[in-house]
């Protein structure tokens, strides 16, 4: 790894490790985000469907932003 001609290579490795942690850590975040906006539907009364509907939008969302987490996590830490 501190080879001159081996020394990127380990660099990007230890950068790739490093945003592969920070990605678990968004994914946990993300998750959590999640679960407080679903339990938050209401599905008491008469409006099941916007219930239905509202949660349908936050597992869209959930999944946009899961997707998303590795290419952030690399962005930040420059790895490739």
């Amino acid at each position: 790894m501190f080879n001159r001609k081996w020394g990127s290579t380990g660099q990007n490795y230890l950068r790739s490790l490093l945003a592969l942690g920070f990605q678990a850590f968004l994914i946990m975040i993300c998750v959590g985000i999640y679960a407080v906006l679903v339990e938050g539907i209401s599905t008491s009364g008469d409006n099941i469907s916007a219930a239905i509907w509202g949660c349908m939008g936050y597992t869209v969302l959930l999944c946009y932003t899961l997707f998303k987490t590795g290419s952030l996590a690399k962005s930040l830490f420059g790895a490739h």
